[in-house]
């Protein structure tokens, strides 16, 4: 394909980001895309990334992928991954942008959308890694997708090196116990980190209370050592802090999946069903314009013709109050106990 490198749209730790503009507009090849560029020779991580991409396949909730390619640019030649580009940047930014807190509204919404693309991860058999607001991109629709999947890998235990046996992977800030701990990276610690940024989606900050500068080590033996856990906001409501209880745990094998976590009431649906909808319930028009009635069998038997046992009525509070059923009422009505007509007090007017 060809195509010409547009204005920068951000450096990371392994590539750069430009703006991608194809010479020949294609269904395969969106205008504009972003392109993510590193030199051939410190290209793994995005060679990682591509071939992530191919295997996990098409989800709504992930970045797309156009392909890749190698160029040769100032003397140096670059790996070049295409990627579809989102106009809102990431979330990161959008918090930014919001003054350092988002509606519990649109946290919602995103974490979602985060829940179901890690569904479609873990379910292919990978995980991600690198869980945070800078990974989660934010299209012009409104749609957020999960991206950078440079620290993706296959699920189960690697074969690894003595030099990397025990190399950390991803951002500390975010990492699971077990991953601190045991150098453990699975589809719960991705659950792990995605309850760390719905805290900072809250909160505005991090999820642990950490400050630039600040010595990494003690961090992460805060994380993996000991009971304590990230802080879960006050001004969350009570489906949001269970949502937390569920993804902040400890111990990974009582953490809750993706899946499992798809069907939690923070982030269930907001539309419902149609089929669901019960009829609605037309106001009567005369005393006998009801729909079918089925009495309670305990209060009929109790008030049956054979029964000695009559229920009281009383008028309290202008208010008729009873505890038998109408059809003992209606038997009441029909004796010579008739009630006094006249008296207005506990009648209501009814339009």
């Amino acid at each position: 394909m060809e195509w010409d490198r547009g204005a920068s749209l951000g450096t990371g730790t392994f590539a750069s980001v430009h703006l991608a503009i194809p010479r020949v507009i294609s269904a395969q090849f969106s205008s504009p895309a972003a392109v993510k560029s590193a030199d051939v020779f410190a290209s793994s991580s995005l060679r990682n990334e591509q071939d992530v991409f191919h295997r996990l396949g098409p989800c709504p909730q992930i970045v797309r992928c156009f392909g890749h390619d190698s160029t040769f640019e100032n003397g140096v030649q670059y790996y070049n991954l295409f990627l579809e580009y989102a106009a809102g940047g990431s979330l990161a930014d959008q918090l930014k942008i919001c003054g350092g807190r988002l509606p519990e509204s649109d946290v919602r919404r995103y974490t979602r959308s985060i829940v179901r693309g890690l569904r479609h991860i873990h379910a292919s058999g990978f995980v991600h890694c690198d869980i945070k607001l800078p990974n989660i991109l934010l299209f012009a629709n409104g749609d957020v997708k999960i991206a950078d999947f440079g620290l993706a890998k296959k699920s189960g235990p690697e074969q690894r090196s003595e030099e990397t046996k025990y190399e950390l992977r991803g951002t500390p800030a975010c990492m699971s116990p077990e991953s601190v701990n045991d150098n453990e990276y699975e589809s719960p610690a991705d659950i792990w980190a995605l309850g760390c940024a719905v805290v900072e989606m809250v909160t505005g900050k991090p999820a642990w209370d950490f400050k630039d500068g600040s010595n990494i080590f003690s961090l992460l033996m805060r994380i993996g050592g000991g009971e304590e856990l990230p802080e879960i906001p006050n001004d969350l409501s009570d489906d949001g802090k269970d949502f937390l209880r569920r993804c902040l745990v400890k111990d990974p094998r009582k953490r809750w999946t993706a899946e499992k976590l798809s069907e939690h009431p923070f982030v269930a649906d907001e539309t419902v069903s149609l089929e669901h909808v019960k009829e609605p319930w037309t106001s009567p028009r005369s005393h006998f314009d009801f729909p079918d009635w089925v009495s309670n069998t305990t209060t009929s038997a109790l008030n049956s013709p054979e029964s000695d046992d009559r229920c009281e009525w009383k008028f309290e509070s202008s208010r008729l109050c009873s505890t038998c059923s109408p059809e003992d009422r209606l038997r009441e009505l029909m004796t010579n106990q008739t009630p006094n007509w006249s008296e207005s007090d506990s009648w209501i007017c009814v339009r």
